[in-house]
């Protein structure tokens, strides 16, 4: 969760809502990282998460990502939790919840939805008070 906060951080240069994620192997390895852009490159699906997937499915060289786990420090979004189960992804780890979009249990529950043909382990709330406090900080300054 450090590696994804560190990215958040780096957000404040563009303007971007302060969102990290990192894609790690069984080893525990950073394999992909990402951050939101979608104000640097003013590209809407420019979120962390499908940022962090991008770069982890160049780096095995393949679109399954089957035995990693994705870190980011907010919950996933309907086109994020997309992004994971088509990447099949086994595993997301993520720090504050969004009740206003979340797709991993808070809005929505896609991650673990037991219609689809795959589904997810969640584990949320770690280091959530230090995500929520940048995301605060954030919008403060936004209202």
């Amino acid at each position: 969760m450090s590696e994804a906060l560190a990215e958040a951080r780096a957000c404040s240069a563009s303007g971007d809502v302060p969102v990290g994620a990192v894609v790690v192997d069984a080893a525990g390895t950073v394999i992909g990282r990402g951050r939101n852009e979608r104000e640097l490159t003013k590209d809407p699906t420019a979120h962390a998460e499908v940022l962090a997937i991008r770069a982890a499915a160049e780096s095995l060289g393949s679109w399954m990502l089957v035995g990693t786990t994705l870190v980011v420090t907010l919950e996933p979004c309907v086109m994020c939790a997309g992004a994971i189960l088509a990447s099949r992804v086994p595993t997301v780890v993520f720090a504050a919840w969004d009740e206003k979009a979340g797709a991993a249990g808070s809005v929505h529950d896609l991650l673990r939805d037991r219609r689809l043909p795959h589904t997810v382990e969640v584990h949320p709330g770690i280091r959530e008070a230090e995500s929520a406090g940048l995301l605060r900080e954030f919008f403060s300054g936004r209202r």
